[in-house]
């Protein structure tokens, strides 16, 4: 199965993060860690970051719900 591997300005666009941001994240576990491309590049797995978006919109509309 191929991936698309996102490199950094890439996942900045998808996400609108800020590159500080975006490792901030990454040093908290909670943004999906880069995969290793080359001794200095890495880059993220496309699904990885689409299921990341999807669950921050999931957080979202759980908490708009009312209360029961």
């Amino acid at each position: 199965m191929l991936h698309k591997v996102l490199r950094l300005p890439e996942v900045i666009s998808a996400t609108g993060l800020s590159r500080s941001v975006i490792y901030a994240k990454m040093s908290e576990k909670a943004f999906p860690a880069p995969i290793t491309l080359a001794t200095r590049a890495v880059g993220w797995i496309e699904s990885d970051i689409a299921a990341w978006q999807e669950a921050r919109i999931a957080e979202r509309d759980a908490s708009r719900k009312p209360s029961a």
